[in-house]
């Protein structure tokens, strides 16, 4: 394949999310101020943040912001961290310097593209599909058949994205013995811990759990600070992990240090910036919920066990892309249909859309978009 290809995600929402009325669509909660951050983290770093020098930060990060990031882990130091430039920086860097050609690397579907299309650029890729009919179920029997004498990676995203989807903690055990027993690493894209709606369901880390777990992680998902523009790789294998930084010094070499402050500020003040996302999000779920469950003929739902985003399937005769182009062109509310997440290793599925549900204007969104259902007869 050509790369760097098309990400169909993005080019959808490039076109249209910063011109509609409505962007339904969002994967991230409602972004806060400055003035609110400091507000959850104190007043008293506001002061600190202006006096800041506009200096370049070390390449992996200040170790201000690298022990706030170890504090989030159980088993991980300041010095197996490495800040990025937000988690696609982060995703590309580990890729390359995890994988070449005569390698194997193993994905979970649907996904983020980069998680499949960065690998597939460089090795041969299997997919592992999760099973839409049963609330998107991973089969951990399909990754052990997946796996080859040249797998060097296993690429894990829970919770999931787009559907919300989790795994047990025995299933991730199942996993993690696969893949030690055969020397394989496993990426675990883990950008919306922290946001599942019963904390029961709570994964450990894998760079905590494992001794080849690499975790990616970023401000955007369960912190609601996108615009930050911070992520971050945890792992325990110092070796790899100056492979990794070697890779960042071609990229974007550090962040700046603007977002490394306040990335800080956030990180050390999770608690109630958690609590602010988690109080609208499970708020806005039930909203969005009872607004699918008006239109029994047109949408069934898996309900998501973490994040903002949901991903019903759309029963309609026009299918779920026509669907979203009516309703943006119409209305000016914008869904992304599942053909966003179409994939070069398998056939995704084209009737699904996903609905972004942590944005303060979800009630007007959903006003709007019912005004119009009921408009067209649905």
């Amino acid at each position: 394949m050509a790369f760097p290809e098309d990400f169909r995600l993005i080019s959808f929402l490039s076109r249209l999310e910063h011109a509609v009325r409505f962007p339904l669509s969002s994967s991230y909660p409602e972004s806060m101020s400055l003035d609110t951050l400091f507000e959850l983290a104190g007043k008293e770093h506001r002061a600190p943040f202006m006096q800041t020098v506009l200096d370049y930060p070390p390449l992996r990060g200040t170790p201000e912001l690298l022990d706030a990031i170890a504090s989030t882990y159980k088993n991980i130091t300041a010095q197996d961290v490495i800040s990025f430039a937000g988690a696609d920086e982060a995703i590309y860097a580990s890729f390359q310097m995890l994988l070449k050609s005569g390698d194997h690397a193993v994905v979970i579907t649907p996904n983020y593209q980069s998680l499949e299309s960065v690998p597939l650029s460089l090795c041969d890729v299997t997919d592992v599909a999760l099973d839409e009919d049963n609330d998107w179920a991973l089969d951990t029997g399909k990754v052990r058949d997946a796996l080859r004498a040249n797998t060097k990676v296993l690429v894990i995203n829970f919770p999931h994205n787009p559907t919300g989807a989790l795994i047990s903690r025995q299933q991730l055990n199942d996993l993690i013995d696969l893949c030690r027993e055969r020397g394989i690493w496993i990426f675990s894209d883990e950008v919306y811990r922290l946001t599942e709606f019963d904390p029961a369901d709570r994964l450990p880390q894998l760079a905590d759990v494992y001794e080849r777990g690499i975790s990616l992680n970023v401000t955007s998902k369960a912190y609601g600070l996108p615009g930050l523009r911070i992520g971050w790789v945890a792992c325990q294998d110092k070796l790899w992990m100056l492979e990794l930084e070697r890779m960042k010094q071609y990229l974007s070499i550090c962040n700046s240090m603007p977002g490394e402050f306040l990335t800080t500020v956030a990180l050390n003040a999770r608690a109630p910036i958690l609590e602010r996302v988690m109080e609208r999000s499970r708020r806005q779920l039930a909203s969005l919920t009872a607004f699918l469950e008006k239109y029994p003929h047109l949408f069934r739902l898996s309900v998501p066990k973490a994040g903002v985003l949901a991903f019903p399937r759309y029963t309609g005769a026009e299918g779920a892309e026509a669907f979203a182009t009516q309703l943006v062109e119409q209305a000016g509310v914008m869904v992304i249909p599942s053909v966003a997440y179409a994939s070069e290793l398998n056939t995704v599925s084209e009737d699904f859309l996903r609905i972004g549900f942590g944005r303060e204007n979800l009630d007007e969104a959903l006003a709007e978009m019912g005004k119009w259902l009921d408009k067209r007869g649905a």
